[in-house]
């Protein structure tokens, strides 16, 4: 069991403090409530764009990353659909380094045309890099359009359009930062070796003097339920034919999230299982092929995509995947299946836990999902609710046809 202490600053700010003596670090964990489905659609990519940004100076620190270093310590982020999360670990004694950077960058981010320019270039370039020029690297625009007609998950992280974020004007970002940076829109997590008879006074030295914003309401409109098949075929100087598919599932607080992970593991989680053993080992119908679920805030999708063997055709792998998804929601799953599976999640969310980072992490994500960090102790019991039955009607439910997209993507190396 982890021990916290939970409470809020007069601003807004959710505050986490999590005491580990055993270590001499301490992981300072900033997670805004902010992501990609808080974009207006012609206006993209904004929220991953915050992240370059938001190591790009502040009006006191114009190089972030230095101070970190002088520290000892290192620092990263990440954005996705649903958050901006940013972090520091450090030596326990510098831990007001971290304090001081992070509130600095949330009151005074520095909104010159340089920086801008600056981090505008390394976004528009991990755009081109990854998701044009790589081979397949357009399958999440793709998919995500595919699947998605109403809710913002219909474009990634990274935007929908390159020339959002190169049309991007000063005026824009300030707009965006407002709306969405503030205390009152954030999780603190203090995790580590810190002292605890200083630390709620170093944090109110560095935050509390931060003013809250108006945060408006997020309105997200919800997608509605699919009902046919969809389908598209694109030609791409790629290696191999591969297979995308993909299927409406849950969302995070729902308790079928539960059941939806538990079957994605079920299907592709290493050589044992069912796709591997069935499609790529015994039938040689695909060379590679993974299932994973988004693991969204709101609903998202289950997505198997495989890469097909030569001479393959692509309603052969296609019927060969959907005999596999829909076998699972008419027989039932053994129980001592069901036991390998829980016990081998069980396992990596202990190791997963041990890491400083990932548990300072975990502590701002579930006050986020659930409004209760507590989750962090209790969350495994969800996954042992899940019996057979439940996974069989899930599996019904999920992976019917009319609820499948289906993308066709073809080596134009290849003819089938």
């Amino acid at each position: 069991m982890y021990s916290f202490e939970k409470y809020s600053l007069e601003n807004g700010l959710k505050v986490i403090l999590h005491h580990d003596e055993a270590t001499p670090m301490v992981c300072v964990n900033v997670l805004y409530n902010v992501g990609a489905r808080d974009e207006d659609e012609n206006r993209t990519g904004f929220a991953h764009l915050f992240e370059h940004l938001m190591f790009g100076g502040s009006i006191n620190v114009p190089i972030f990353d230095e101070p970190i270093e002088m520290a000892g310590g290192k620092n990263n982020a990440f954005t996705s659909n649903d958050m901006t999360n940013y972090y520091e670990v450090v030596p326990a004694e510098n831990i007001e380094t971290a304090f001081w950077l992070e509130s600095d960058r949330m009151i005074s981010l520095a909104f010159s045309p340089e920086s801008l320019e600056v981090q505008r270039k390394v976004v528009c370039e991990e755009f081109k890099e990854h998701y044009i020029n790589q081979p397949y690297g357009d399958i999440s625009h793709i998919i995500r359009e595919l699947s998605y007609k109403v809710h913002p998950y219909k474009w990634p992280t990274i935007g929908k359009n390159l020339a959002h974020i190169e049309e991007a004007s000063l005026e824009d970002v300030k707009a965006f930062f407002k709306k969405h940076y503030a205390p009152n829109n954030a999780i603190l997590v203090v995790a580590g070796g810190f002292n605890p008879i200083t630390i709620k006074d170093q944090i109110n030295k560095w935050f509390a003097s931060i003013p809250s914003q108006s945060i408006a309401e997020r309105v997200i409109e919800n997608e509605p339920r699919q009902t046919e098949r969809r389908q598209i075929n694109i030609e791409r100087d790629v290696p191999a034919n591969a297979l995308y598919l993909s299927f409406h599932g849950s969302n995070r607080r729902s308790s079928d999230y539960y059941v939806m992970d538990l079957l994605t593991d079920l299907l592709s989680s290493g050589k044992s299982s069912r796709l591997y053993l069935n499609l790529v080992k015994e039938k040689q119908i695909f060379s590679s092929i993974e299932c994973y679920h988004y693991g969204s805030m709101d609903n998202g999708l289950i997505q198997v995509e495989g890469k097909l063997q030569p001479g393959i055709s692509f309603e052969e792998a296609e019927a060969e995947v959907m005999q596999e998804l829909q076998k699972l929601g008419t027989t039932l799953i053994e129980p001592r299946e069901i036991e390998k599976l829980l016990n081998k999640l069980e396992s990596q969310l202990e190791m997963t836990h041990l890491d400083l980072g990932e548990r300072a992490f975990s502590f701002a994500y579930y006050e986020l999902v659930f409004n209760d960090p507590n989750a962090i102790n209790t969350d495994a019991e969800n996954y042992k609710k899940v019996d057979a039955e439940r996974l069989r009607a899930y599996a019904a439910e999920v992976f019917r046809a009319d609820n499948c997209n289906c993308v066709y993507y073809s080596s134009n190396k290849n003819t089938v």
